[in-house]
């Protein structure tokens, strides 16, 4: 499988696994685990014929480590960035001093008056360099990279998450704490 294929079905699974398990009449349990099989038989019936050791290959290899495995490879997940409610079981964690978030230009005017919203997701999604965060805001048009006063937000309160692919989450970033 070339890389090209890898990223577009890589997307799709993305989609599936995060937004729309529908899509390939598969569903996800409270913790949005699907299982493999169902998985690649879904992507079977959209056109999308995948063998598990692509699936494999996909996993290990995308480099935002978007899903995993449980521990037998029976059941596949996505890490975070979910619409759906699931329950991620995800443990607290104290934040780096400054965390960073990428965002297109023309999403600033709002961000500048609100702050950082996790609109449709379960949480705001921030990284621990500027390169990651660069290459998030180059997805959706010129990038911005904020910083984000992270160890001054948990020290006041906020709670923050790292996720099994090292995105740091938490459910709002007032705009007092962009620095």
């Amino acid at each position: 499988m070339n890389e090209y294929e890898k990223k577009r079905i890589g997307k799709f699974m993305s989609l599936v696994l995060r937004h729309s398990p529908e899509k390939v009449g598969i569903e996800l349990d409270n913790a949005g685990w699907a299982d493999v099989n169902a998985l690649l038989l879904g992507l079977k019936n959209k056109g999308r014929k995948l063998s598990f050791m692509q699936l494999e290959e996909i996993v290990e290899t995308n480099d935002k480590k978007r899903y995993c495995f449980n521990e037998d490879k029976t059941r596949i997940r996505a890490n975070q960035g979910h619409s759906l409610t699931v329950d991620l079981q995800l443990k607290e964690a104290l934040p780096p001093v400054i965390l960073y978030h990428g965002t297109a230009s023309r999403f600033m005017q709002a961000i500048n008056q609100q702050g950082l919203l996790k609109l449709n997701r379960h949480h705001v999604h921030l990284s621990s360099d500027k390169e990651t965060a660069m290459n998030v805001g180059s997805r959706h048009g010129k990038p911005v990279i904020i910083a984000v006063a992270a160890e001054a937000m948990a020290k006041a309160g906020y709670i923050f998450y790292c996720s099994d692919n090292n995105v740091w989450l938490t459910d709002h970033v007032p705009v007092k704490y962009f620095s």
